[in-house]
């Protein structure tokens, strides 16, 4: 089996990590024997061992002796208490991938040591079903290829790009945060078929499908937001009519004011 990642350890084992796991394996960016997890729960590990045939690591040293790229996909609050234990093993050979949301480059530069090359990636949770969005920055130590490695990773989830650190806030805010505000208005959509006297399964059905196919009608036609709603709002129809209604109760405003104020608790977070 030809490869494109090689080996890659994964710092934790929790649905992010087995997203990536799924991905990779799907697309065949690695072989199952070159995957090494550690995870401290005997059950989560036994669960991906079975699932996915990986390889469970003993420990700090045994997973960064198998592997030269190493996923950090742990809870932010444990990164300081975490990182400290692979610190001692990490050399310039490695290249650490991090997902923890909030921890800067120069946290993770603190944590793990001087040593290897680092790179910060803020994902979204569509990547559970292989349809995210990921946002990745990488220090001055990171090469082209570990550039290019983060962006096949990234990608095996959904889609990816590289931005420059001081964005990802806003990637917070926006992607990271989004598929919150998606769920509100997917909810309010439903609430307000079952308003018009549509069924809750009949609502449910045709506001998931809604979505979905405005979303890939939107991916796939390469035309703006603005032209696709220009083509389904008919002079004095029924469109304007809802979308008069939202824009009087500030619609535009609130969403954007939403992903501004999630950028700044995300700044915030990371000081």
């Amino acid at each position: 089996m030809t490869t494109l990642v090689g080996t890659l350890g994964c710092i934790g084992g929790g649905q992010m990590a087995e997203a990536l796991i799924r991905g990779l394996l799907s697309a065949q960016l690695v072989a199952p024997e070159a995957l090494y997890v550690v995870e401290p729960s005997g059950e989560r590990l036994d669960l991906l061992r079975n699932r996915y045939h990986i390889q469970p690591a003993r420990d700090e040293a045994d997973l960064c002796a198998h592997c030269a790229t190493l996923l950090a996909a742990i809870k932010p609050q444990l990164a300081a208490t975490v990182l400290a234990g692979y610190r001692p093993y990490l050399t310039e050979e490695h290249l650490l991938l991090s997902i923890m949301a909030g921890v800067s480059l120069s946290g993770l530069r603190r944590f793990a040591g001087p040593q290897a090359r680092l790179i910060r990636a803020m994902p979204n949770t569509p990547a559970l079903v292989l349809a995210g969005a990921t946002a990745f920055s990488p220090d001055d130590s990171a090469t082209e290829a570990d550039r290019k490695l983060a962006k096949t990773v990234f990608d095996a989830v959904g889609t990816s790009l590289e931005v420059p650190e001081k964005l990802l806030d806003g990637v917070t805010g926006l992607s990271g945060s989004g598929p919150g505000y998606v769920f509100v208005f997917l909810e309010a959509l439903i609430d307000g078929g079952i308003l018009a006297g549509l069924p809750r399964a009949q609502a449910e059905q045709l506001a998931l499908q809604t979505l979905y196919g405005s979303a890939k009608l939107a991916l796939e036609s390469g035309e703006t937001a603005a032209t696709l709603k220009g083509r389904v709002t008919s002079p004095g129809g029924t469109t304007i009519e809802g979308i008069q209604t939202l824009e009087q109760g500030a619609f535009r405003a609130l969403v954007m004011a939403a992903v501004r104020e999630a950028s700044r608790r995300s700044r915030e977070l990371g000081r």
